[in-house]
Order: structure tokens, then C-alpha cells, then sequence
């Protein structure tokens, strides 16, 4: 199947659950749980945050600049 079809059906299917029905938005210890399970699941050579600390540095800017733009 096309990549783009593929999103595409995904996105409609995340769309119709109401976001405050979505368990991550109840359940931020759910959310953050769920996140070491993935993070534990891959082989910690193979992590890119683990070989490459300022692609981490980086990352953790970005995210930090997304969620308060008004700080800069």
C-alpha cells in the first residue's frame, strides 16, 4: 500500500476517537509508562539518544521550544 494512503487511513482512525476519550490524555502515568516499555524494548546500542548525545541536546531543545514558543 502507498506510505501516504497509509497515513492517511491512520489519521482518520485516530480522528474519530474524541480526544478526551483518548487514554494518554486521561492517563499521563499510562502515557509515560508506555513510553519506558518502548524505550526498554530496544537494544541500548542501538538507541540513537544513547550514541549520540547531542542529537538528544537537540531533540530535547526542540521539544522544549514547541511546547513554550513564547520563551524565546
Amino acid at each position: 500500500m502507498d506510505p501516504e494512503k497509509q497515513r492517511a487511513i491512520a489519521r482518520k482512525g485516530g480522528e474519530a476517537v474524541p480526544r478526551e476519550k483518548r487514554s494518554f490524555t486521561q492517563n499521563a502515568s499510562l502515557a509515560a509508562e508506555a513510553g519506558r516499555k518502548g524505550g526498554k524494548s530496544v537494544n541500548p546500542g542501538n538507541r540513537s539518544f544513547a550514541r549520540d548525545k547531542d542529537l538528544a541536546k537537540s531533540a530535547g531543545r526542540k521539544g522544549g521550544r514547541a511546547a513554550h514558543p513564547a520563551a524565546e
